[in-house]
């Protein structure tokens, strides 16, 4: 599929990045600027010292099993096979970092996000609030995803938004580079893939959603998740036709709030589809290098039809430097 007459279609998209989850599911790559395999520093982890665990849950870590029990993942996200990990005690923050809490960073710290920088940003088209001159191009494959000028985490949905009433919702537009960033301000870390997976999980055995095994128990909608015929008409019926406040629904039984659904988070590692076939059993902390950082968690898009990543095991990935107005992050600590 192809872009509006006199707009460009972004390069670098196709049929495999589509079916591994990019960019269907989180915008894709800054089409700018090339995925490249690299080798980055220890993603930061503060000192003894430096650590603040204000807003954050501790969890008691120990064994778990790690991957799609259900043989439900797209093999090339590489979701199995399932093994076995070992995490010492560690905290996380019971939601995601919101807009208010953002902002407070950015004042203390004069912080410009990387979409602030290159002047754009990824936004679903049913969600767009700006003007047709500001809409630089759409996705080849993926064409409701459209690069904006002016996107940013103050303008979720173009330049025409704004988040003065959405103090308590995720920030989104935020690169796993602007992610650090801020930890590094609030004495915090990224949590590693496999500390992600053991917190959504709550400690239970084997399911398939944070919740359990069925999508919608009694009914009742779990997540902020899409409804309707994607991508042309969402029903909304969980509430949410975008992203839902960070306190929605109900906490998981570690006590964190929406694990799945509304927004993607970054996790510390590097993504490599084959990793968990020599993870090893101790505190793994993925690849050594790559060219994408591991998503968690799938987001307020995310429908079985296409993206079936709201599952617990499920996995998706992004450039460093890539933002949209579905991805997010969360921090932890060492205990």
């Amino acid at each position: 599929m192809t872009g509006r007459p006199g707009e460009p279609d972004l390069p670098g998209t196709g049929p495999a990045a589509a079916d591994r989850g990019n960019p269907c599911c989180s915008g894709g790559p800054r089409p700018d600027r090339p995925a490249a395999e690299s080798v980055a520093p220890e993603p930061f982890r503060p000192a003894a010292g430096e650590r603040r665990t204000n807003g954050q849950v501790r969890l008691p870590g120990g064994r778990f099993a790690m991957g799609d029990a259900f043989g439900e993942g797209y093999p090339a996200d590489g979701e199995t096979p399932v093994h076995e990990i070992l995490l010492p005690p560690f905290a996380m923050d019971a939601t995601t970092v919101t807009n208010a809490a953002f902002a407070t960073f950015v004042r203390a710290t004069g912080h410009v996000t990387d979409a602030e920088r290159f002047g754009s940003s990824a936004i679903f088209h049913g969600t767009l609030q700006a003007a047709p001159r500001d809409v630089l191009g759409r996705v080849t494959d993926a064409p409701w995803w459209l690069a904006v000028r002016g996107a940013d985490w103050r303008h979720p949905f173009g330049p025409l938004s704004g988040i003065d009433r959405m103090p308590h919702h995720p920030v989104v537009h935020v690169s796993h580079e602007d992610a650090q960033a801020y930890c590094r301000w609030a004495g915090k870390r990224l949590p590693t893939e496999a500390e992600w997976e053991y917190a959504a999980r709550g400690g239970a055995k084997g399911r398939r959603y944070v919740w359990g095994d069925e999508l919608r128990p009694r009914g009742r909608w779990m997540c902020n998740i899409w409804q309707g015929t994607f991508p042309t008409r969402n029903t909304a019926e969980d509430g949410h036709a975008a992203t839902a406040p960070a306190k929605s629904y109900r906490p998981n039984a570690f006590g964190l709030w929406n694990m799945s659904g509304n927004v993607w988070e970054w996790c510390a590692d590097w993504f490599d589809p084959s990793y968990y076939q020599h993870s090893p059993l101790r505190d793994p902390r993925g690849p050594e290098r790559g060219a994408a950082r591991v998503l968690r968690g799938g987001s307020f898009l995310c429908h079985d039809s296409y993206c079936n990543r709201y599952r617990v095991a499920a996995r998706s990935s992004n450039t460093p430097d890539s933002s949209a107005s579905n991805i997010g992050f969360r921090c932890a600590n060492d205990a």
